[in-house]
């Protein structure tokens, strides 16, 4: 039973991160597909403030969670896409307001926010980066220990 437990909580991570990146993506890849029906979300305010129409924004905000949906999913700069689309989330609740749809995307956000918290897990890219780093580091070392056992 221990051993089901600690699989479970190595994984707990990674599982949230990509559960959340498959999230992220559907909704950028709905807004692609059907951009016009996700117009009725953007704030007037928004068009106004912005001088962009309705669509343009959809468009804007289908590429902003693209980008960052992608980098969450690989685990490239974890901490950074996390915070962001946690923010990101966190207004689109405010936006749409009190209510089934709001309370989840609270949900989804505190989710996303965790993972900020969390940062970096074992399956991240960004992790594999920083172990090669140190392998490549320490390899150097003994190398250069070696060269300097040799001319003593």
């Amino acid at each position: 039973m221990n051993k089901i437990i600690n699989i479970l909580e190595k994984n707990s991570g990674a599982v949230l991160r990509y559960g959340m990146s498959f999230v992220i993506l559907w909704f950028s890849i709905q807004q692609f597909l059907h951009a016009n029906i996700w117009t009725a979300y953007v704030p007037d305010s928004a068009v106004a403030m912005t001088h962009l129409s309705a669509i343009t924004l959809v468009y804007f905000n289908a590429v902003f969670e693209l980008v960052f949906g992608i980098m969450l999913v690989l685990g490239w700069q974890t901490r950074l896409a996390a915070l962001l689309l946690s923010l990101h989330l966190f207004d689109i609740m405010y936006v749409v307001g009190y209510g089934e749809i709001g309370i989840r995307d609270l949900g989804l956000a505190i989710a996303t926010f965790v993972i900020f918290m969390n940062g970096a897990d074992y399956l991240c890219y960004q992790t594999k980066e920083e172990t090669e780093e140190k392998i490549n580091y320490s390899n150097t070392t003994v190398g250069q220990n070696l060269q300097q056992i040799k001319k003593i």
